[in-house]
């Protein structure tokens, strides 16, 4: 699997699917969660709310990952991933990496050949930029190994230089 980083805006990106930083349910947020509902029109929110309404009352716990279809994204899934919240003592790493590995997961299920990540758990949900750099590259080449030729290409978009800088040092770049 190849590892690109870019800065950027996500909601461009020309991957398969683009992985959604959502809260529990699913309707919508701030950040990259806001941003990819804008971008994806009205149509995401509806097939959220029908998530809600049949397979996913209680919402999508943490570490978890679920598709819906881009809709006027340039991408043709969007992979929904409820980071763990530090602000609410949700401090486990391995809820954090169980986002990147859910995601390829329910990615590679709808046949997604290269999946675009944010840096999930880096913004409102308060972790360091530099541990989550390090737990979604591990996670993402640990995935790979165990899931070879599943996904060709992984590309973390990043908001930020400082963003950008610490996933470079996670890459080894």
């Amino acid at each position: 699997m190849r590892i690109d980083l870019e800065h950027g805006d996500l909601t461009t990106s020309t991957t398969d699917a683009i992985v959604n930083a959502a809260n529990s349910t699913l309707l919508g947020g701030g950040g990259v969660d806001g941003a990819i509902h804008a971008a994806a029109g009205p149509r995401l929110l509806d097939a959220c709310r029908e998530l809600r309404r049949t397979t996913l009352p209680d919402g999508l716990g943490v570490g978890d990952a679920v598709v819906t279809p881009g809709f006027d994204l340039p991408a043709a899934w969007v992979v929904h991933t409820v980071g763990p919240n530090r602000h609410r003592d949700e401090t486990d790493p391995e809820l954090l990496a169980s986002c990147f590995t859910a995601s390829l997961g329910a990615a590679a299920d709808a046949k997604a050949r290269s999946v675009a990540f944010p840096a999930v758990g880096a913004g409102a949900y308060g972790w360091d930029v530099d541990d989550v750099a390090r737990l979604a590259v591990d996670a993402v080449r640990s995935w790979d190994a165990e899931n070879l030729g599943a996904v060709d290409e992984v590309r973390f978009v990043l908001s930020s230089a400082a963003a950008l800088e610490a996933f470079e040092e996670a890459c080894g770049r």
